[in-house]
């Protein structure tokens, strides 16, 4: 909630664009994830895990309607995990990311932010290792784009997943107070402008 009401805010303080653009696009990369254990239970053995690596890729939509701030919204598969004791746990992911899109440069070249909510659902566990499929979190990302003038735009980005829904049970009855999945990505996107108002 907190999180809408600040990107709503700054987004009605930008200097509005004369005519907005929509841009519809696609990206894609390299993700490496764990799963942030902690034993609820002193004296319990943490799990020691490491991260694995997967790949990640979506399509992208942009409203730009302000000079320095627009709204995307995401539709991605993730391939995220853990590995336990030499053993990799693959979960395969679809998430949806509600993000606000902030951009400082000129009009070739931009630094950008992406922060917001993401919500997802493990559509296959390869291994069974996880209670509850559903997942929700925030995104924060950063990096370059340029604009071409018949080519659209390309981007990289770097960006940082955690999420707030856990993988295990963590009430006081369980055997984890925490069990929250987070990945760190690297991604190339490309988005054209499909609509001026």
């Amino acid at each position: 909630m907190l999180v809408g009401c600040l990107m709503a805010l700054s987004m009605a303080a930008q200097p509005r664009l004369r005519t907005p653009v929509y841009y519809i696009g696609a990206h894609g990369g390299a993700t490496a994830s764990t799963v942030a254990f902690r034993p609820s239970q002193d004296g319990m053995t943490p799990i020691t895990n490491a991260c694995v690596l997967g790949g990640n890729g979506g399509l992208v939509f942009r409203y730009e309607g302000h000079k320095y701030c627009a709204f995307q919204m995401e539709l991605n598969y993730e391939h995220r995990g853990w590995k336990q004791d030499g053993t990799s746990h693959n979960l395969h992911y679809l998430e949806i990311p509600l993000l606000m899109h902030l951009n400082f440069g000129s009009e070739t070249c931009k630094w950008f932010f992406n922060l917001g909510p993401q919500i997802g659902y493990c559509i296959k566990d390869e291994s069974n290792a996880i209670d509850h499929p559903f997942d929700w979190g925030a995104a924060a990302g950063t990096g370059l784009y340029f604009k071409t003038k018949k080519a659209g735009v390309y981007q990289l980005e770097i960006r940082y997943d955690f999420s707030f829904g856990a993988v295990y049970g963590t009430s006081l009855t369980d055997k984890y107070e925490m069990a929250n999945p987070m990945d760190l990505s690297i991604n190339l996107g490309w988005l054209m402008p499909i609509k001026k108002h």
